[in-house]
């Protein structure tokens, strides 16, 4: 039901710094309902990192994950800022708007930005 995807958070990434993030598609398998997820840290050196640990997490539960590409995300938590840019080599850019919007619903007083630079 509803509960399993309640149980997964729209967003884990590192409290501080300038690390890789993924945008993740989840979906129940033969359709049904569908979210995406962010998912970044410093822990990861290339994306799919983050994938490769997320993917089995989510099998686990049910869901078929799909990467939509990736960048980096810049967190500033001692003045609530968060800046999305940059790209996954080997997934291509995320649509870093989808990403701000998903971050926005978990950092509600934050400053959140995106742009394409690199960095």
């Amino acid at each position: 039901g509803g509960s399993a995807m309640a149980a997964v958070q729209d967003v884990e990434i590192d409290p501080e710094g300038t690390f890789k993030y993924i945008l993740v598609r989840l979906q129940r398998p033969g359709g049904g309902e569908q979210r995406d997820i962010v998912r970044g840290t410093k822990a990861a050196e290339f994306h799919n990192h983050i994938f490769e640990k997320v993917n089995p997490e989510m099998e686990k539960l049910g869901y078929e994950c799909k990467c939509l590409g990736g960048g980096k995300i810049e967190h500033n938590s001692k003045d609530k800022k968060i800046r999305v840019f940059g790209l996954s080599t080997g997934y291509g850019k995320a649509d870093h708007s989808v990403t701000v919007e998903i971050l926005r619903k978990e950092y509600t007083d934050y400053e959140i930005t995106w742009s394409d630079d690199k960095k």
